[in-house]
């Protein structure tokens, strides 16, 4: 198995939502999509970042004082970080007693990765768990993934891959060949309102979805439900006649829109392009639930 670098933003443990039973997810960073109600906003750009948390700051200075690129200044206004000089060496969230800087992700060795999920091991043995890879956009980095997975098989570990299916066909089906489950989003079924809303086309997402059922790959369809976006019974009767005739597919896990990412955009200085979103009513997800179910049997509501 090769031993490849990995670009993470996140590692979460004892996970509920992202597949069967207890799973341990890693977070892959960089995506091709820029969903207007992305929650993982860290992972979208491909680029590794320190941001500097301005109102956390008690100015004492230490992270200037020990930058050896002299890239941090700290003003009246705060600290100031010269992305040029910067190499993000993490000099300085190690200096500084506030917290002040925090990265948007990490390199770590597949080895590194897997001596992590090691750890989690009995809970899988006890729970019938696993691990899932997520993002960001997974199939984005898949080398890394790929030898991820093969080094989870090893371990015989079960595997989910949770994905926008957005990437070439032949790369997904060689993934395939060492995932047990894949969770699929299917933002729209609208190929102009999905470019819109997501930067890109659904065309390929469609096409892959297509071709791993066809294969009798396990999916299970993850549809988020987002107000005056795709909410409306057009879609979704739209989406269960879809998923109806993929074979391959499980069922429908239905994801109600919720704004807790809206700090984070803040904290990295970027624009929340779902600011006027609102979370759908309880009456809506349940009727949601209630069209997809005319369609297909296995209809969840998720986390």
């Amino acid at each position: 198995m090769d031993t490849i670098n990995s670009t993470i933003f996140a590692i979460k443990r004892y996970a509920l939502h992202d597949g069967p039973n207890i799973r341990t997810t890693i977070f892959f960073k960089g995506c091709p999509l820029n969903c207007h109600w992305c929650h993982n906003p860290e992972g979208i750009d491909f680029n590794i970042k320190i941001v500097t948390l301005g109102e956390k700051c008690v100015g004492c200075g230490e992270c200037v004082d020990n930058c050896p690129e002299n890239a941090l200044q700290l003003t009246k206004d705060g600290i100031e970080r010269n992305t040029e000089r910067c190499t993000l060496c993490r000099t300085c969230i190690d200096a500084c007693p506030a917290l002040v800087h925090e990265p948007t992700g990490w390199e770590m060795t597949t080895d590194q990765l897997l001596n992590e999920i090691k750890k989690d091991l009995p809970f899988y043995d006890q729970s019938g768990g696993g691990v899932t890879i997520s993002g960001g956009e997974p199939l984005a980095q898949p080398k890394g993934l790929l030898a991820l997975l093969q080094g989870c098989g090893a371990l015989g570990i079960h595997r989910t891959v949770d994905t926008s299916a957005f990437a070439p066909t032949d790369t997904l089906l060689h993934i395939a060949e060492h995932t047990e489950l894949f969770l699929i989003d299917l933002k729209h079924m609208n190929n102009r309102q999905h470019r819109h809303y997501t930067g890109v086309a659904n065309d390929l997402i469609v096409h892959n979805l297509q071709t791993l059922a066809k294969n009798r790959i396990p999916i299970r369809v993850r549809l988020p439900i987002i107000p005056c976006i795709n909410d409306d019974e057009e879609n979704i009767r739209a989406t269960g006649i879809f998923v109806a005739g993929c074979t391959g597919v499980q069922g429908i896990d239905v994801l109600p829109y919720h704004p807790s990412a809206t700090a984070k955009y803040k904290k990295l200085g970027l624009e929340y392009k779902g600011h006027t979103f609102t979370a759908p009513s309880r009456q809506h997800i349940t009727e949601t639930v209630h069209i997809l179910k005319e369609y297909i049997e296995d209809v969840q509501i998720g986390g």
